[in-house]
């Protein structure tokens, strides 16, 4: 088998539809075989019947596989020793590709020798965005574009997103799987479950080890929004959470702290919140959110040494 599509996925069976619709339009023009690889992660609804049912009359080859240990990063460990594929290319089932998205990852892979692939990640909200959802932050939102021109990437400032990435089996016997300590668990609604960063830490040891990863921009896939992401609280409490996911895996020894607090933060909060005021003094409410966004950062950063 060439290519293993994973698409992970709980309680969303209402997605898989217009996910898998997306897939059985695909425009290949060259020889290689493909599965698709629908990973329940523990799901309590419809979703292994509807994923069975549609298998039996698709034009691709569907699998499920069931995960119960509950969070994405285990989900995707447990496709990857699933799948067959000797190139692992992972969406979300929320996530709509377009019609030429897998031939241009498979060309990628095969044109430049590289061992990740990443492509342009659009979003698609059913309601208009908020103004204080300002382009810089669409990011949070799972969008990525780095242009309209086909080029090599860092794998520290350019790297793949989870909702469209794609990585040479091979890559796991050099670095190994994704973190489980890392990643979102169930829906992402509470704050417990609205943690991040097992890709940014993936692709950073991939890079570490000399990987090579190339960007493809026709690998074009469209992200759903959902309500709830809509809100500041999802952004806020998104940015809490990195903050203290940082401060939980710094490995740095600092000699001036306060109850296990490096003493640089307390500083870095107070600046923070000091520019936070002074715009939205200056600038309103919806310019300055971004920067209360880094006040939450910091806040979760306290909170993460703290618990050390």
């Amino acid at each position: 088998m060439d290519i293993s599509i994973i698409i992970c996925t709980y309680n969303r069976a209402g997605n898989l539809q217009e996910c898998f619709d997306c897939l059985a339009t695909q425009e290949i023009n060259s020889g290689f075989s493909w599965e698709v690889l629908l990973v329940d992660n523990n799901s309590s609804d419809h979703t292994k019947h509807f994923t069975e049912e549609y298998s039996t009359d698709c034009s691709f080859q569907l699998r499920y596989t069931f995960a119960s240990q509950q969070g994405l990063s285990f989900a995707r460990n447990h496709g990857i020793k699933e799948s067959k594929g000797s190139f692992l290319i992972f969406i979300d089932d929320d996530i709509s590709v377009s019609k030429k998205w897998l031939q241009s990852i498979y060309n990628t892979f095969i044109t430049y020798q590289c061992d990740a692939v990443g492509g342009r990640i659009h979003i698609e909200s059913p309601a208009k965005l908020p103004k204080w959802i300002t382009p810089d932050m669409y990011g949070f939102l799972g969008h990525q574009d780095f242009g309209d021109h086909a080029h090599p990437m860092d794998g520290y400032k350019e790297y793949p997103f989870g909702g469209n990435m794609a990585i040479r089996r091979s890559v796991i016997n050099q670095i190994g799987l994704f973190d489980v300590e890392m990643g979102r668990k169930g829906e992402g609604l509470k704050k417990e479950e609205l943690f991040k960063g097992e890709e940014t830490d993936f692709f950073h040891r991939l890079a570490d080890v000399g990987g090579k990863f190339y960007y493809q921009p026709d690998a074009l896939v469209f992200h759903k929004i959902l309500p709830h992401q809509l809100k500041q609280r999802f952004f806020l409490t998104l940015h809490n959470n990195a903050g203290q996911t940082q401060a939980l895996r710094d490995k740095e020894e600092y000699k001036r702290t306060l109850a296990g607090i490096p003493l640089f933060i307390f500083i870095q909060l107070i600046r923070s919140m000091g520019k936070y005021v002074n715009q939205l003094t200056f600038d309103g409410i919806n310019s300055s959110f971004r920067q209360l966004m880094n006040v939450y950062y910091f806040f979760g950063m306290i909170h993460g040494y703290y618990k050390k």
